[in-house]
């Protein structure tokens, strides 16, 4: 870690959405008011945990493509969320164990379980860095001790923004930070849409607000304001499950039916 760090304060007393997620995915680290909330949304839409679990493999697939085919060595990820395995720099470095990977998020949550992200290969390193997604300029100021910006960089964003409103600067963060990348960077991002069931995805708004957390739903033309001024890879912003399926190690069926999440990668010309 990088900084002087805050004390970890866990408050257990409210659904919290980094939680809420890792329970969708099996994992342990959650709280019965997490578990709650998850089934309160199970109730309205069992594909739930089959979002998250494309949503996880959509990051996987799209870093094992940018590491290996694409050549990229450096990868920024914001939003990093609790740690899953694989991570991202278990994938990136698994395929070009030189990789570089610097996680940010500022959740104390996250904060409690960085460790597990920063064992990597001798070869690569890997840093985690507390800061907000909603201020890019710190955010480059403190990768750029570790990332070099002249080179390509893979920007990922993943179920980051459907947290950040339009009008508290969703795509002006995406343009600060696509800004400053060198050409042949890719910005890799999924974000929640109400395209596919559109009566689940507001009643599941509803129930994450009564929660005390705010989430922005957005069509496909939303989303693709992100990649403006990139080239879209293909098959372009597609549900996340229908993202180069091709390259899927591991993925287990998760059955038929929607997923609304669109997930994209981009490139910087």
């Amino acid at each position: 870690m990088t900084g002087t760090e805050p004390a970890v304060n866990i408050d257990t007393t409210r659904p919290h959405p980094a939680r809420v997620y890792d329970w969708y995915l099996g994992g342990k680290d959650n709280y019965p008011v997490d578990e709650a909330l998850g089934r309160q949304i199970m109730a309205i839409d069992t594909g739930a945990p089959r979002a998250a679990r494309s949503n996880r493999w959509f990051m996987q697939r799209a870093t094992r493509h940018l590491a290996g085919a694409a050549g990229i060595r450096q990868f920024l990820d914001i939003g990093t969320g609790i740690p899953t395995e694989p991570n991202l720099h278990q994938i990136a470095q698994s395929v070009a164990p030189d990789a570089r990977v610097v996680y940010v998020d500022n959740d104390p949550i996250v904060l409690a379980h960085a460790e597990a992200l920063l064992r990597g290969t001798p070869e690569g390193r890997t840093e985690y860095l507390q800061a907000d997604a909603r201020d890019p300029h710190r955010i480059l100021e403190q990768a750029a001790h570790v990332l070099d910006f002249d080179r390509p960089i893979a920007l990922s964003l993943i179920a980051l923004l459907h947290f950040v409103a339009d009008e508290d600067g969703a795509y002006d963060l995406v343009d600060t930070l696509v800004g400053a990348l060198a050409p042949g960077s890719c910005l890799v991002l999924s974000c929640m849409t109400a395209d596919f069931e559109p009566e689940n995805v507001r009643q599941g708004i509803e129930r994450y607000r009564a929660g005390g957390v705010t989430l922005v739903a957005r069509s496909h033309t939303e989303t693709g304001r992100f990649f403006q001024g990139l080239d879209l890879l293909e098959p372009g912003i597609v549900s996340v499950k229908d993202w180069r399926p091709d390259l899927a190690e591991g993925e287990t069926s998760l059955g038929d039916g929607p997923v609304s999440l669109y997930g994209g990668v981009g490139v910087k010309h």
